[in-house]
């Protein structure tokens, strides 16, 4: 039997409802175009015109002429301690993920978290740095970090970047708690409530919900295989004007795609011509089994301001993070770290990360995890090509692959039946603004390894692909 339009067209308000609801679309955000959405859902487009026109009639969204429709400040209610009651189900949205994966029980099984696993990290070499802290000065154990962080990590950090061709000197560089922290404190020295910020689509989620707690307008750009679609970011620029674009240049999260050079003076040219600050998070640049181009090294720290972190390739739970920029901006981001952190990251934390790295066995231990990733890339690919999973691009390096569903699969309903499997995945949506990536999914091909991962997902996505048909009936 065909589904009846006017249940289409609540299926779409109800749909567009909930995400204002829970936060996953916030005051000022774009949704879809019309045509866009009507083939996202498998619709006419007048389907979404009057879906659309429901939700403006009701004052949840917006039309803005030439421009498509906008959610309005009236939409979600301001969240409040009384919100934080009994568990409850709630939308698959950044949060929801980064929820299931620091808080899953040893148990549960997560190809949807970003981290490696524990034993795929250089546990010896931690261990040797912290017997060497425990004999250091108490200074190092007592105090209070100083403002620009530990002279001898920024040293080696400025060292890093002078191999990639950054021009930078030691006052460039400041250490901060951690990579989050590091966006956090640029979003608050560059950014005002009601500021359009652009990034990738799709892009790092935690992007996103950092972004929505600074009450900006989030705007997005189409990421391609070689980087953003530069005739669509040129039109962003144009139309909204947004004071800040954060992306990652290397093994983008979550795609695993690449800077190509060209992509790279296009956006560096567009962004010159626009006013338009960049934040180029390298997190996982140590991943690469050479180096891509990356904006910093172009730009020269110009309009560009490099960020990272550590967590990815030494230990999460050992936090710090850098900036390199100007130093107009620097000087800015110490007080703002002075304001809200009184001082730099833990000395016992940036000591112990410069140790690890001025070792010889980092540079073991990343030769090792590369090899290993290559070949937890070439494995977990070839059994999620037997269930189907269409490979987007095949990453440079390190642990992610963005893959297509089959059929009409929604990933956010194939996450939430992998609970039920004991099992976190990353749907495709909540790294995209424009809510267009619900037939994708990311997958961490290190939290892979058990047999049994395969068998649960596709039971997850039987279970889904029942209930999709049902709720079809």
């Amino acid at each position: 039997m065909a589904t009846r339009e006017p249940t289409r067209i609540e299926g779409l308000t109800r749909q567009v409802r909930a995400r204002i609801a829970s936060r996953a679309l916030g005051p000022g955000d774009r949704l879809p175009s019309v045509r866009r959405f009507a083939e996202l859902m498998g619709v006419s487009p007048s389907t979404v015109v009057e879906a659309y026109d429901r939700l403006a009639a009701e004052g949840l969204i917006r039309a803005r002429r030439g421009a498509g429709f906008y959610v309005t400040d009236v939409g979600a209610p301001p969240l409040s301690l009384s919100d934080a009651g009994a568990p409850r189900e709630r939308i698959v949205d950044p949060f929801w993920v980064s929820k299931q994966s620091l808080d899953a029980e040893a148990s549960v099984v997560k190809p949807g978290c970003g981290w490696l696993p524990a034993e795929w990290m250089p546990e010896a070499a931690l261990r040797r740095g912290l017997r060497n802290l425990a004999r250091a000065d108490a200074a190092a154990l007592t105090y209070y970090g100083g403002t620009r962080g530990s002279l001898a990590l920024r040293r080696h950090l400025l060292a890093r970047l002078a191999a990639e061709g950054v021009e930078a000197a030691l006052d460039q560089i400041i250490l901060t708690g951690s990579g989050t922290q590091a966006i956090d404190l640029i979003c608050r020295l560059l950014l005002r409530p009601g500021d359009a910020v652009l990034v990738d689509d799709p892009c790092y989620f935690n992007f996103q919900a950092l972004l929505r707690a600074h009450q900006v307008r989030i705007v997005g750009a189409p990421y391609t295989r070689t980087g953003p679609d530069v005739a669509a970011f040129e039109r962003v620029l144009a139309e909204e004007k947004p004071r800040l674009y954060v992306t990652n240049s290397a093994i983008h999260n979550p795609t695993g795609a690449s800077l190509s050079p060209q992509t790279a003076h296009r956006l560096l040219s567009a962004a010159a011509a626009h006013d338009l600050a960049i934040v180029e998070d390298d997190i996982f640049a140590d991943f690469e089994p050479s180096p891509s181009p990356r904006l910093a090294a172009l730009d020269g720290l110009d309009r560009v301001i490099r960020i990272g972190s550590f967590s990815k390739t030494i230990s999460a739970s050992v936090r710090c993070g850098h900036i390199a920029a100007r130093r107009d901006i620097i000087e800015g981001l110490i007080d703002l770290q002075v304001a809200t952190s009184f001082g730099g990251p833990s000395p016992v934390a940036t000591e112990l990360i410069a140790g690890v790295l001025s070792g010889g066995s980092y540079r073991k231990h990343m030769e090792e995890l590369r090899r290993r990733l290559t070949k937890a890339r070439r494995t977990v690919g070839e059994r999620l090509d037997r269930l189907g999973l269409e490979s987007w691009t095949e990453p440079r390096g390190g642990f992610y692959l963005w893959r297509r569903l089959p059929g009409a699969c929604d990933s956010a309903e194939v996450a939430k039946a992998a609970m039920a499997e004991n099992l976190v995945l990353a749907p495709g949506n909540v790294f995209s603004v424009s809510q267009t990536a619900s037939g994708f999914m990311r997958f961490n091909v290190a939290q892979m390894a058990d047999e049994g991962v395969f068998a649960a997902l596709e039971r997850a996505m039987e279970r889904a692909a029942l209930s999709a048909a049902a709720a079809g009936l």
